[in-house]
């Protein structure tokens, strides 16, 4: 890692840019620049309101009229964001807005968009091209501009800046080491290191990686991120960032993968997993505990595997290891499926036909966030087994239609279990009764350990 540090042979000959640099980071220091953050989802929109608490003035921007709508009015759409903080923000002079005109009222540019996979498990960059493409009119001279948005290693310098550079009314270009003639703009890639319903790791104590395209761009955003968290890191370059994002998350879903090929040999061999790896927690060193699941969730781990192994075919390379894991946890829940199955044979029940009420659909436990959940493909599966599924989770009334799901369900009430051929736990929530969803129903299937310590014929772990 590289800490930068601006010195009379790096600092911009140019007095024009180097008052731009200079003004800028003053008014940063000073908590007097204006923040505008892109995409208000379950990333930009809890930054939004850690730049509102130390008093910055923010702006957030999206396309989506119903959350702007939403914060105009004081509301919240993610449950872990009560009303009551987008009403403090407000009072700080927080605003809403799909207007990216209004970008040119602000210092600082933050993109925190989706960067989802396409049909064929690609990359899909269209959030961060469109957003690029949106805003470039709007850009002047002495903004900073950060992406977020996880990534692969060389998306910031080949995809963004190269949309900024052409889009812009003013011929301005991005800050390089080369040189500076006072028409630029810095950029820099720092990835989000969200992990919605974590409680026991406060926002500003997650340090903060930051790559600029040139050491201007990095003390700026080290300022910038420097105001709401405690330690900023500084690499080499956006694709150093961008590559730091990948590791922390690939290194999850090699890990996960692990255990859970584990677990389906330890099923066969009648061995209990989770006891094992309590076991081998007890280690001191050497060892971090993984847990298997019915498979990935979430906006990262997921996804960012792929990312990396598309891009390495441009350096001929393949990462063999990372697409064994990815292939392992993509199939989790046709071993749910499938325990499922034989769960009812036991019973003298066929899948076709059985009702089914999944429990959880959000991606882990106590959260409102479905993305790239498994319980979505396990109830498309059981439908297309013919199971008559209906869901249950606190945190979702309607599971309508996303990118990649159109289930258009509602939320079924925990009343009379015992309609139900099967009750399959897929999310662990809190506010679950399981000794009770255990004594009431005929039979359920637990894919989280969700039931341990209950002793009943009636539970099939898998």
């Amino acid at each position: 890692m590289l800490e930068f540090q601006l010195t009379h042979s790096n600092m911009n000959t140019d007095t024009v840019a180097t008052a731009t640099f200079s003004e800028l980071k003053k008014k940063i220091e000073q908590k007097q620049a204006q923040v505008g953050i892109i995409g208000l989802g379950y990333v930009g929109l809890p930054l939004a309101l850690l730049y509102t608490e130390q008093k910055f003035r923010v702006t957030g921007f999206d396309v989506d009229a119903r959350k702007v709508s939403t914060l105009e009015q004081g509301g919240s759409y993610i449950v872990r964001i009560p009303p009551t903080e987008i009403q403090a923000a407000k009072s700080q002079g927080f605003r809403a807005t799909s207007d990216y005109s209004r970008l040119e009222e602000v210092d600082a540019i933050i993109i925190c968009v989706p960067t989802p996979l396409d049909e064929y498990h690609e990359p899909d960059l269209s959030y961060i091209t469109d957003t690029a493409k949106a805003m470039a009119p709007h850009l002047r001279a002495g903004h900073l501009v950060v992406l977020e948005s996880t990534t692969y290693p060389g998306t910031t310098e080949e995809v963004l800046v190269p949309i900024l550079e052409n889009g812009n009314r003013f011929g301005l270009k991005a800050a390089r080491k080369a040189g500076s003639d006072g028409q630029e703009f810095y950029v820099a890639f720092s990835p989000e290191r969200e992990d919605p319903g974590n409680t026991t790791v406060a926002r500003p104590d997650i340090p903060k990686v930051i790559g600029g395209l040139d050491p201007q761009a990095s003390q700026l955003a080290a300022s910038l991120y420097g105001a709401i968290f405690h330690r900023t890191v500084l690499v080499s370059s956006p694709a150093a960032a961008e590559m730091t994002k990948l590791l922390e998350n690939i290194y999850r879903c090699v890990n996960i993968a692990l255990v859970n090929e584990l677990k389906l040999l330890s099923l066969r061999m009648g061995l209990d997993i989770w006891e094992i790896i309590e076991a081998a927690s007890t280690k001191p060193f050497g060892f971090q505990p993984f847990y298997p699941g019915p498979g990935l969730g979430g906006h990262c781990i997921p996804v960012d595997p792929f990312y990396l192994s598309w891009k390495a075919k441009e350096w001929d390379f393949r990462t063999r290891f990372i697409e064994l894991a990815g292939e392992i946890n993509t199939n989790m829940p046709y071993h749910v499926l499938d325990s499922v199955a034989k769960a009812l044979n036991q019973q003298k029940k066929a899948l076709n036909g059985s009702k089914v009420l999944v429990l959880g659909v959000a991606y882990k436990k106590d959260i409102d966030d479905l993305r790239e959940s498994p319980a979505l493909t396990i109830i498309e599966l059981l439908q297309n087994q013919g199971a008559r599924v209906s869901y249950n989770d606190p945190y979702f009334p309607t599971v309508g239609k996303g990118r990649k799901y159109d289930l258009q369900m509602k939320c079924a009430p925990l009343e009379n279990l015992g309609q139900y051929d099967c009750a399959l736990i897929v999310t662990d929530h809190s506010d679950y009764d399981y000794p009770r969803i255990v004594r009431e129903s005929q039979l359920v299937v637990d894919t989280r350990n969700a039931t341990h310590g209950i002793s009943s014929p009636k539970i099939v772990r898998c």
